[in-house]
């Protein structure tokens, strides 16, 4: 086979299945379907706000405070009388986010306020004076910031580094970071191992393998394709990569084939099949051999330069249906106490609205925790809403965060079993700051 036609053919195998896996198995082990149990079991789901989701009118002061937000918002604030209480907190939900007001009001999630990337404790005061993070309003270099947690960029995830101090808990092959995002995750790189990703979130696994002669010839060609030995290293490294993936996908194929169905059917719509998928692993973590999952899924489109209003309350009422959902199945799974389920966005926006009745990109931002170990409440400091005021970094409310990711990824790395010993190699700055945790779990 000539290397054009091997190229097409590689092309189009891939092309078969929903799951383009990418998993470089550093150990083996027998899976047993009795591995897991519910008690010790826990699964942890980030979830990606891509383009810098607005918390400001995510999160609002409900109380006094409402009148320097109303002031500073202009054409953006939410009327007082729209906002969702949360309890007796003192803030409000965005008027589309009806079911994380009922979990946050059964104590089933938290609001961490004000949490960017920092380098170290930064004020009005010193910011002059303090290093920061590289390229700051920056999409890549912040989407890539917040998933490695290196104020520079790095080249691993923070959750891939904390899988990697967990993976003995798992007794099967599956690398214990998933991706339904679509891609390769830089959220769950790891610097010797490396997550399953998925293609699309529709179907999980490898297909277009069946039954039949037509189907068996297929797959030896394929074999012979990946046995072949052309001399040539680069060639040679490629096929174990796709060997490897054919082995993973496979084995996610056994496994959901005794998948149960939904107990509560999800919305249309990318983050919803995410999570649905997300469930399905979930279910058959025993015949995965998995007692720690964890998982990535995103949802873009919150870049809102214009016409933000409309747009973003779309944007939120689709992540309001999908958590909802997805909540409801985790409690009839039984598994509301081993799930916890948080927020990232690369940025929030500024203060106060542009000339084409949006935002622009700008600095610290607020984030929800949810699940039945989350200890219920609100979390951090919000910034005084104020333009040119004393926690903005410039003059349209860029909020110095008072919270730093390392805090925010430390507590959740903790709850996931990972020793603080650990977690202080894990996020690079986190000896910088004070609580190094934070009580949010």
């Amino acid at each position: 086979m000539n290397p054009k036609n091997r190229r097409e053919f590689l092309k189009k195998v891939s092309g078969l299945g929903a799951a383009g896996v990418s998993a470089h198995l550093t150990r083996l082990g027998m899976v047993s379907a009795n591995a897991q149990s519910t008690s010790t079991y826990k699964g942890m789901v980030c979830i990606f706000l891509f383009g810098g989701n607005d918390s400001n009118n995510t999160i609002v002061p409900v109380d006094s405070r409402y009148a320097l937000y109303q002031s500073m918002r202009g054409g953006l604030a939410i009327a007082q009388g729209s906002l969702l209480t949360a309890g007796s907190s003192g803030y409000g939900f965005h008027p589309r986010m009806p079911n994380i007001q009922r979990l946050y009001n059964q104590g089933r999630a938290a609001m961490v306020l004000n949490v960017g990337m920092l380098v170290r404790p930064t004020t009005k005061a010193n910011i002059r004076n303090t290093p920061l993070p590289r390229n700051l309003y920056s999409h890549d270099d912040q989407t890539q910031q917040w998933q490695t947690s290196d104020p520079t960029g790095g080249t691993s995830g923070w959750g891939g580094r904390l899988n990697e101090r967990i993976v003995s808990q798992n007794t099967g092959v599956i690398p214990p970071g998933i991706s339904l995002n679509g891609g390769n995750a830089m959220f769950l790189q790891a610097p010797t191992t490396a997550p399953a990703n998925f293609a699309n979130s529709t179907s999980l696994g490898l297909y277009g393998f069946g039954s039949g002669a037509a189907q068996t010839a297929r797959r030896e060609q394929l074999q012979r394709v990946l046995t072949f030995d052309s001399g040539v290293q680069m060639v040679g490294t490629a096929n174990g990569v796709l060997e490897s993936s054919i082995r993973t996908a496979q084995e996610f194929n056994a496994a959901l084939s005794s998948a149960p169905p939904l107990a509560v059917a999800f919305p249309a719509g990318g983050l919803a099949g995410q999570l649905s998928q997300i469930i399905r692993l979930m279910s058959v973590r025993g015949s995965l051999g998995m007692n720690r999952q964890m998982f990535f899924a995103g949802t873009g489109g919150f870049d809102l330069h214009e016409n933000q209003v409309g747009t973003h309350d779309n944007l939120l009422g689709n992540v309001d249906a999908a958590l909802n959902a997805f909540f409801a199945n985790i409690e009839a799974m039984g598994l509301m106490n081993n799930v916890t389920l948080f927020t990232e966005s690369e940025f929030n926006r500024t203060a106060n609205i542009n000339t084409q009745n949006g935002t622009d990109h700008a600095w610290g931002g607020h984030h929800l925790v949810f699940g039945g170990a989350v200890r219920s409440g609100v979390y951090g400091t919000l910034p005084r809403h104020e333009l040119r005021g004393p926690d903005d970094a410039n003059d349209r409310g860029y909020w110095i965060p008072t919270t730093s990711l390392d805090q925010y990824g430390a507590t959740l790395g903790s709850w996931y079993g990972v020793p603080d010993s650990e977690l202080r190699v894990i996020f690079p700055n986190l000896a910088n700051f004070t609580p190094q945790k934070l009580a949010f779990l």
